[in-house]
């Protein structure tokens, strides 16, 4: 499923499909057909150039290289089979849906599918000298248009994130929460405005993250939380996984 089919016309529409050709996760007749609209319709190109400019930050720091024909088969693999999946409802409490990892882990699998996709490759045969521990999340919830993209690197102690969807609003933030287990979620600090941002993470949280916890997303008031803990919804959620 593409993260078109998956959120439906009334969530993206052509957006997300231009989205998923610049990341090169379509069907190949999907392809075809998005390429001729880029010929044919300047709405469309736009949208392919406003996403290939969005996305170029996350691949800029490495080089290109050929990827191996088993990658894909492989990364499949790893993000499809017995996949989670959960009914519960988006209106749930806030409570309820803090401590049901389960809902999270079943919510945004095609877009961590397209984002592995996208930046996986040059981290199947790195070039000599750069690290391999980095991990991807692609944040989203049933019933929230806010979707983010995140990549971990373990190496610099900081997470990457892409704003690919959704507003915060007049006085609000989005707060980044990391949650281990049925532990209470932690504060990762409120999320800079901006497409493409790096957030610095604490050194007693990295060992954490490199070992798969979840990350969310809160609407909160100016500056964050006040409590320590999240006051407003929950408007993104994902795992964290190896790449």
């Amino acid at each position: 499923m593409t993260l078109a089919q998956d959120n439906g016309q009334e969530r993206g529409g052509d957006d997300l499909v231009a989205a998923e050709y610049v990341l090169g996760v379509l069907p190949a007749d999907e392809r075809r057909q998005a390429s001729a609209r880029i010929d044919g319709e300047p709405g469309f190109a736009r949208m392919v150039d406003q996403w290939e400019v969005h996305f170029a930050p996350l691949a800029a720091a490495y080089p290109e290289i050929e990827a191996p024909a088993s990658v894909k088969p492989a990364i499949d693999r790893r993000l499809f089979s017995g996949t989670a999946t959960s009914s519960a409802p988006s209106t749930q409490g806030s409570t309820g849906l803090w401590a049901s990892l389960a809902f999270w882990r079943g919510l945004a699998t095609a877009a961590v599918a397209a984002l592995a996709l996208y930046i996986a490759v040059p981290y199947i045969n790195p070039p000599a000298g750069l690290p391999q521990e980095r991990m991807v999340a692609s944040l989203a919830a049933d019933g929230s248009d806010v979707k983010y993209m995140v990549m971990y690197d373990a190496a610099t102690g900081e997470v990457g994130l892409s704003h690919v969807a959704g507003e915060r609003g007049a006085g609000k933030d989005f707060e980044l929460w990391m949650i281990e287990g049925t532990n209470p979620p932690v504060s990762m600090g409120v999320i800079p405005v901006g497409t493409t941002m790096k957030m610095p993470v604490k050194e007693d949280m990295r060992a954490k993250l490199a070992a798969g916890a979840v990350l969310a997303v809160s609407l909160e008031p100016t500056g964050g939380s006040p409590t320590g803990q999240p006051t407003g919804p929950v408007v993104a959620a994902g795992d964290l996984r190896d790449i």
